[in-house]
């Protein structure tokens, strides 16, 4: 099988890093584990698994990388962005005590690069005012239902190819507990797939513009791809239900946020926004609860 060995200048947490790209313990496109981590994808060349494993020092990073399918050459030419190679960890300097204990605890802490639009796109729709475990649940279902069997000795599964989704009826996505709303956005952007995939090669906020204009996508859909995607360290989820409490009560010791007062605390940290919240989601605070946990809803009164 085609390999490559990537260099990255600067330290890398590897799992860290793509750990976003990960839809829960189930997610049956990627798994993390002890070996490394593997990576089911829909190339432009093709499908392909892509396994990754992290040699040598912190400070030194280097990664093995190995691939198999039509589209292991794509995979592997990429695998630099998907790591994190074109970010740059350093570029965030604060005087801030808890973001900056934070930054040189997780220097290794990267925004990955997809290209890969839609298989960022789709979850994103997915996760739409649900919670977590509703949406991986959906996705897992969806994933196995609609998936291919994906290249490579894992015994993962791809991602359901765009003419898939575009063609399913919007009935088709409820075993899954997606109603017909988020269904008939999936089928919508998965019919533009082509066109969606270009904005990989624009700047960020004219790739987010584009895919602003689609009903049923909006700012918190758009930023959640454009740090998976295009590896935005900006982008901001506004519209989240937990962020504007973490981000208010880490940085303000404020119980409660609203997206205006979180954007207002992100505003000097502006080009590196994203990495402040990504910072905070794994310092392990959280903001008061006082009352009872979301449960979620039934598919009915989406």
């Amino acid at each position: 099988m085609p390999t490559r060995t990537i260099s990255l200048d600067g330290p890398l947490d590897l799992r860290g890093t793509l750990a976003p790209l990960w839809r829960g313990r189930g997610d049956p496109t990627m798994r993390i584990g002890p070996d490394g981590v593997w990576r089911a994808t829909r190339t432009p060349d093709g499908p392909a698994t892509l396994h990754l494993a992290q040699r040598g020092e912190a400070v030194e990073a280097v990664v093995e990388a190995e691939a198999w399918g039509e589209g292991a050459e794509w995979s592997l030419d990429h695998a630099g962005e998907l790591v994190g190679a074109c970010d740059d960890p350093a570029a965030f300097v604060t005087d801030h005590p808890l973001l900056r204990d934070l930054a040189r605890h997780h220097p290794g802490l990267r925004f990955p690069q997809t290209l890969r639009v839609l298989e960022a796109l789709v979850p994103a729709i997915i996760e739409q005012k649900v919670t977590g475990g509703e949406a991986h649940r959906a996705w897992r279902g969806l994933v196995m239902a609609h998936g291919d069997a994906a290249p490579g000795p894992a015994g993962l599964r791809l991602p359901p190819d765009q003419q898939v989704l575009a063609r399913l009826p919007y009935f088709a996505f409820h075993p899954f507990g997606i109603e017909r709303r988020r269904a008939e956005v999936i089928r919508r952007v998965a019919a533009d797939a082509a066109r969606l995939e270009a904005t990989s090669a624009l700047q960020s906020p004219e790739g987010q513009a584009r895919l602003m204009a689609i009903p049923g996508v909006g700012p918190w859909t758009v930023a959640e791809v454009a740090a998976r995607a295009w590896g935005d360290p900006d982008a901001v989820s506004l519209g989240d239900f937990h962020l504007p409490n973490l981000v208010a009560w880490a940085l303000a010791r404020e119980p409660r946020g609203t997206d205006e007062r979180m954007l207002e605390l992100l505003a000097p940290f502006a080009g590196q926004r994203g990495r402040v919240i990504r910072l905070l989601e794994i310092s392990g605070l959280a903001a008061p609860r006082y009352g009872p946990r979301y449960a979620g809803r039934r598919i009915e009164s989406l």
